[in-house]
């Protein structure tokens, strides 16, 4: 994706920020998913076909990593190596979620949707994160 791609939809012409505006993102959207599986982990587990305690575990560490990760956005110019831990940490997990849907979860019909277009999210933050990162080192800062 261009530097030009990459600002359009940051909606900013500044390296930096394009990618913090892509770590703020993340942080946003994975906190508010573990959010909810600390709030309403019964009712999406049923929904879902996943045990409630694992949704109380993986919403406690979502929303331990979310509060990383919107700690590293708040950075002016956040360090190129924690970078690539979030972009490598999305990629795991994405690759995970889709190996749990094959070996070892059982969902519902909405889960298997929902764990699938959580993995395409995570999987999609990773290439935001990381084209945004390259374009940013092809500048001085």
């Amino acid at each position: 994706m261009s530097a030009t791609a990459l600002g359009a939809l940051a909606r900013t012409s500044d390296p930096h920020t394009v990618l913090r505006r892509f770590l703020a993102l993340d942080a946003v959207v994975t906190g508010a998913n573990g959010l909810a599986y600390l709030v309403v982990s019964g009712p999406l587990g049923r929904l879902l076909g996943v045990d409630s305690g694992l949704l109380l575990v993986l919403g406690a560490f979502l929303t331990a990593y979310a509060a990383g990760v919107g700690l590293l956005a708040s950075r002016a110019r956040p360090a190129a190596l924690p970078v690539r831990a979030v972009i490598e940490a999305n990629l795991a997990w994405a690759m995970l979620s889709l190996v749990a849907l094959a070996v070892w979860l059982s969902p519902t019909a909405a889960g298997a949707v929902w764990t699938v277009l959580q993995a395409l999210t995570v999987a999609g933050f990773a290439g935001l994160q990381y084209a945004a990162l390259k374009s940013r080192q092809g500048i001085r800062d």
